[in-house]
């Protein structure tokens, strides 16, 4: 075999034995400070429902998961660069994300609330929030609601690299209100020694305009061999019963929704 040759098949082996590593694993992007969905343990060791579900899946698939943990933010970007190869953080299927990645089918839908001190009352938050300072996560589904719905009407929209330091300026009395996903409020918040006194406030905030119909795993446009692999292994541990094994560790209720 000539030179030539034999450098192109060396570039066959390497192709092929690429391909067959992607095959093997799957790099996904996580976020680890929103519990209960996905936070560290206090030995450091990360879990949570989101977790959980994609380990769950890769079993499913027979691939290893190689979890990349990194801020909710940088999640796209890092999708779209080939940094990974999924993203399973409870991030909502909304029309405008489809612009930039595609979705899975939902593994879960919950609604968003306020979360205020315990005796306040929202009918109308537009209206009822005017003049005060309301928390939300950077770049996530609450943080378009209220630039659009909430900060054009008069509310101050302060806006947080994780849901926890939202959690943590509302106990220290830098904001007023905080708007979040209600389960990941209700366990990581309003339980918890830091939010006695608060409570959560107002109507369920679900407006799929904004918050899509519930929460998909992303991957790059285009991919539709993840897409279709993963939408298969999420069919199959929901017949198999292991996504309410899952769900039974977290939740005394059905996450799912309708």
């Amino acid at each position: 075999m000539n030179k030539t040759g034999l450098l192109g098949a060396l570039a066959l082996c390497a192709c092929s034995a690429m391909t067959q590593a992607d095959q093997g694993s799957l790099r996904i992007g996580i976020e680890a400070a929103y519990p209960p969905f996905s936070y560290r343990t206090p030995q450091g060791e990360l879990t949570g429902f989101d977790y959980d579900i994609g380990n769950a899946l890769c079993a499913q698939m027979q691939v290893k998961c190689q979890w990349v943990i990194q801020e909710f933010d940088g999640m796209i970007p890092s999708l779209k660069v080939r940094k990974i190869d999924a993203v399973l953080s409870s991030m909502s299927i909304t029309e405008d994300r489809l612009k930039s990645v595609d979705f899975t089918d939902k593994y879960y839908h919950t609604p968003g609330k306020f979360a205020m001190k315990a005796g306040n009352q929202i009918s109308d938050p537009a209206t009822d929030l005017k003049g005060k300072r309301v928390g939300v996560q950077r770049a996530s589904t609450y943080d378009r609601f209220a630039t659009e719905q909430l900060e054009s009407a008069g509310v101050e929209v302060v806006r947080y690299a994780s849901q926890n330091e939202a959690f943590l300026d509302l106990t220290a009395g830098r904001l007023d209100a905080t708007l979040a996903d209600i389960v990941n409020t209700e366990e990581s918040f309003i339980k918890t020694p830091a939010g006695q006194g608060f409570a959560l406030v107002g109507p369920d905030i679900s407006d799929p305009q904004y918050f899509g119909r519930g929460a998909g795993i992303a991957v790059r446009k285009g991919d539709s061999a993840n897409l279709a692999r993963l939408n298969a292994a999420i069919a199959a541990i929901r017949a198999n019963g292991t996504y309410q094994q899952v769900q039974s560790k977290y939740f005394p209720f059905d996450i799912y929704g309708h």
